[in-house]
């Protein structure tokens, strides 16, 4: 596993924890979050006001299915989890891709598609 890579997860679990801290010391100052179709913020005082979205509750499971690594970029792919804060619950499938400048994450782009049915978990177990 390559640096990168580690850097990677180490985000992940950062955002399983709702862990500001420890996500904004892997950024570059200027990073930027594409979110196609909700966002783009640029700036580690963008990132972190959505770290934690105001909508939701802390601490969303995040589950990587896959990691692919090539040059100076990581791609994850997985399912995530969270509770609004109105108390409904979110599903959804993403796909990350992480580009690196030295070792920290310059670019992020999050590609979320919101999911309904049941889920893996559910699935495995029925």
């Amino acid at each position: 596993m390559s640096s990168h890579t580690d850097i990677v997860e180490a985000y992940m679990e950062g955002f399983r924890r709702s862990d500001k801290p420890s996500i904004l010391a892997l950024l570059t100052d200027d990073v930027a979050w594409d979110i196609p179709g909700f966002r783009h913020l640029t700036g580690k005082a963008d990132f972190e006001d959505e770290i934690v979205n105001p909508q939701f509750e802390e601490n969303p499971t995040l589950v990587v299915d896959r990691t692919v690594e090539a040059g100076d970029t990581v791609v994850c792919i997985g399912q995530g989890q969270g509770e609004m804060k109105a108390g409904v619950e979110f599903r959804f499938a993403f796909c990350d891709v992480f580009t690196f400048r030295d070792d920290h994450i310059c670019r992020v782009e999050s590609y979320i598609v919101p999911l309904s049915g049941p889920s893996v978990a559910e699935l495995a177990s029925g």
